[in-house]
């Protein structure tokens, strides 16, 4: 019996993740991650890295992060506590959704969680207060890799559902899509 149902999403390699929860009057068991029922759903690699972040304020924006290739990684995000509009971009040269993006909102209660393949940028706004979202990666962090987009970059047109409220320097500093921009190769 599979404890995931898993939705194709408009961005190719980029998958929905409804856990099932399994309950009774003492609370609940959610399977966050099982390599063989997730293999169908595109995840093919080991674990590599997981993270834990805490985003004290509503309105705040972490994102678009990527890593370039050869350390290109999936990634599976979760929100444990709080509620998010969980954003992806695809940024994969010659892709069919070359800079189009995709929002969920995942929350603690919606048990959903976001499949993201490698070449597609990932970030997110708190919805709430207190979020924590816990980051599955195949790839560990590489510091010479890694790269972004700015989240209001309007070549994206990013439709944030609050007003940005807070967003690190880094972040905001990332350079503006221009026409140089290729994207990367997978």
């Amino acid at each position: 019996m599979s404890r995931f149902t898993v939705t194709d999403l408009p961005i190719a390699g980029v998958r929905l993740v409804e856990r099932q929860r399994l309950g009774d009057s003492r609370g609940f068991l959610s399977r966050l991650f099982c390599a063989e029922e997730l293999a169908t759903a595109g995840w093919v690699k080991p674990i590599a890295q997981i993270n834990h972040t805490y985003t004290a304020r509503q309105g705040t924006v972490r994102g678009m992060h990527f890593q370039r290739p050869p350390y290109g990684e999936m990634k599976l995000v979760i929100c444990l506590s709080g509620q998010v509009w969980d954003v992806v971009v695809d940024v994969r040269a010659g892709s069919p959704t070359f800079l189009h993006w995709h929002a969920e909102i995942l929350s603690a209660d919606n048990c959903r969680a976001l499949l993201i393949s490698e070449g597609v940028a990932h970030g997110f706004q708190a919805l709430t207060d207190d979020v924590e979202l816990l980051y599955l990666h195949s790839e560990p962090f590489v510091p010479a890799a890694e790269a972004g987009l700015c989240p209001n970059d309007l070549r994206l047109d990013i439709a944030w559902p609050l007003a940005i409220t807070e967003l690190s320097a880094r972040d905001a500093g990332h350079r503006l899509i221009d026409a140089a921009f290729e994207g990367v190769k997978i």
